[in-house]
């Protein structure tokens, strides 16, 4: 049976997962197993596409910790962490992948900092051989350019992998915004943090379903969502471009009254047009990005649904609407 006070809530997003929560379960079972403190184990169904729902059925028979999430779609991993975060009962919550590449071992040592005192514990890798040279490299510069254009950094090299308490996860639930950026969100409610230095594993088993595109992607979401920044660096472009362009007019028009017209040149007037126009596109597009976010904040949808909670045994639609 279902635990009905654990003190640890293990919130695990999962899509298309099924070749690794199996091994997923096995380790992280025999790890919350060696502690003093009861435990629940949520395993949010992401919409997945493969047996992922059927397996994590398959395992509650041999794991009664696992409390299932199942999602009416895929709504993303932010949004199914959220949900996660939502119904956990814990005195701590602990998000983790299923993918293994964040080590459960490392709880034992996130429960002794909580222990001391701390509410929040954050995992930080201190070795990414595991990724790609292009993943290295961009991680890196995007950590660098948010933390220098947002009001609030985000830890380099750490990522959802981390223990919080249950007042951490009361301030989160006060933000109400739909399009979330969970690292983001973290780091803005702040609290007394220790750091937990690890290496990152490879994947167990199962490939990622994060591609380049989607990594793009959630780099401007970050961005986006914790600083006007790219608004005002365009500001900055426009007024310059516009002053370089008082200065060569003025220029025009002092060399045509002293040396007469000269002969039209196509080539350079139409170098001009086609950098001015570039970059008035790149301007309207950076705006579009903040409006779009405005026009979907303003729809009030909700993060996610629950189609299926295995602790109250319903199948009945769940929403959250802040």
């Amino acid at each position: 049976m279902i635990v009905t006070n654990p003190i640890i809530s293990i919130v695990c997003p999962c899509y298309n997962e099924e070749q690794v929560v199996g091994l997923f379960m096995e380790r992280i079972s025999a790890v919350l197993s060696s502690t003093n403190y009861e435990y629940e184990i949520i395993l949010i169904n992401d919409g997945s596409k493969d047996r992922t729902l059927e397996t994590i059925k398959n395992l509650q028979t041999q794991y009664p910790a696992i409390r299932l999430i199942n999602l009416s779609r895929n709504f993303g991993k932010e949004a199914a962490l959220t949900a996660g975060i939502d119904v956990a009962r814990g005195e701590v919550l602990i998000p983790i992948d299923a993918d293994l590449q964040d080590p459960p071992e490392l709880i034992h040592d996130f429960l002794r900092e909580w222990e001391k005192g701390f509410d929040v514990v954050v995992a930080k890798r201190v070795d990414r051989s595991t990724d790609s040279w292009a993943k290295k490299l961009t991680a890196e510069l995007f950590y660098k350019f948010h933390n220098a254009v947002a009001q609030v950094e985000i830890p380099e090299n750490v990522g959802d992998f981390r223990l919080i308490n249950r007042r951490v996860v009361k301030a989160i639930q006060l933000l109400p915004e739909n399009q979330r950026f969970m690292k983001g969100i973290f780091s803005w409610v702040g609290f007394k943090t220790s750091v937990v230095e690890y290496k990152r594993e490879a994947r167990e088993a199962g490939e990622t379903s994060f591609n380049g595109w989607k990594l793009w992607n959630f780099a401007l979401d970050g961005i986006t969502s914790f600083s006007t920044a790219p608004l005002r660096i365009w500001l900055y472009i426009g007024s310059f471009i516009s002053a370089l362009a008082f200065v060569y007019g003025s220029f025009t028009v002092v060399k045509t009254l002293i040396y007469g017209i000269d002969a039209p040149g196509y080539a350079s007037l139409i170098t001009v047009m086609l950098f001015l126009g570039g970059v008035q596109l790149i301007g309207i597009g950076v705006m579009g990005e903040y409006i779009g976010r405005l026009y979907m904040e303003s729809k009030r949808r909700p993060t996610y649904i629950i189609e299926e909670d295995s602790l109250t045994s319903t199948s009945e639609p769940k929403d959250r609407v802040e």
